[in-house]
């Protein structure tokens, strides 16, 4: 039986190294309160793009030590605590953390959750006969006011502030007003891309922000090209109108007449003689 149970793992490392050595990204991301449902959702959406596999820390730790072909990969083992779930993949290690981002959902807080960003209970009606939730919400520094036979929240209240532990009664306060707090989902705590570790606080992109910096890079970089007359194709049409209008100040200042100057001259001969006529006149 034992050495049934031998040979069982070690047929397992040896596919987890068949896996490792194909794929050029190897991501790990926590398992903790991660349901069932959206693992499987996760799935179908990153069918073609990654490969997810549940392994046990101890096999992936002895397929890492035994794969001498990447020795960079090694460093993952720091990071195999807890109860993972692995990523195999070739796509953009960044593009797979935000795939997983943007597929995170949001469900009601229960005790000991912690806050994943400022919770706040908005003013408004909520739709609860006056009785004890008044002094629920109190408890919870949430006021209120009696109106129309409903119970309403005075004004926005901040009642957990990002990374603090929800409460028991929080969590029961939010439940009745039907605010979803939480996110879950997963989240990369850790990728290997091809040589490369990348952390966690690395991998997270505030996309309008790389958005309004690349914008600022363009714009910088186009308007160097026009200042030093660099022409490319995104700015030999502003080059050109530029030197068209260059080129037309300077013919007309210099009074040589092109079709392009020729009525402007006219005109400015024709205003030079009525004022000429006018003090000859006096």
């Amino acid at each position: 039986m034992q050495r049934q149970i031998l040979i069982r793992k070690a047929r397992k490392v040896e596919e987890i190294k068949d896996l490792l050595r194909r794929y050029r990204v190897i991501g790990v991301a926590s398992l903790h309160k991660v349901r069932a449902a959206q693992l499987q959702e996760l799935r179908k959406k990153l069918r073609g793009l990654a490969h997810m596999q549940v392994i046990k820390n101890t096999l992936m730790k002895r397929a890492i030590s035994e794969l001498n072909e990447k020795p960079e990969l090694k460093k993952l083992i720091e990071h195999l605590t807890g109860s993972n779930i692995f990523l195999f993949t070739d796509i953009n290690p960044f593009k797979l953390a935000l795939i997983l981002e943007r597929s995170k959902v949001k469900g009601f807080a229960k005790a000991g959750d912690v806050a994943t960003e400022d919770i706040i209970v908005p003013a408004g009606n909520t739709g609860l006969a006056p009785g004890p939730i008044i002094s629920q919400l109190g408890s919870v520094g949430i006021p209120t006011r009696i109106e129309s036979g409903s119970v309403w929240v005075s004004k926005d209240t901040v009642v957990a502030r990002k990374g603090e532990v929800i409460s028991q009664s929080l969590a029961a306060i939010l439940s009745k007003l039907g605010i979803k707090a939480i996110e879950s989902g997963l989240t990369l705590k850790v990728a290997y891309d091809d040589g490369l570790v990348i952390s966690e606080d690395k991998l997270s992109i505030d996309l309008d922000e790389y958005k309004r910096m690349i914008g600022g890079a363009y714009a910088e970089a186009f308007n160097l090209s026009v200042n030093s007359h660099y022409p490319i194709a995104e700015n030999i049409q502003v080059l050109l109108q530029t030197a068209a209008s260059e080129a037309y100040r300077l013919a007309f200042n210099a009074n040589i007449p092109t079709k392009e100057t020729i009525a402007d001259l006219i005109r400015k001969a024709h205003s030079e003689a009525i004022a000429l006529s006018s003090k000859i006149q006096i």
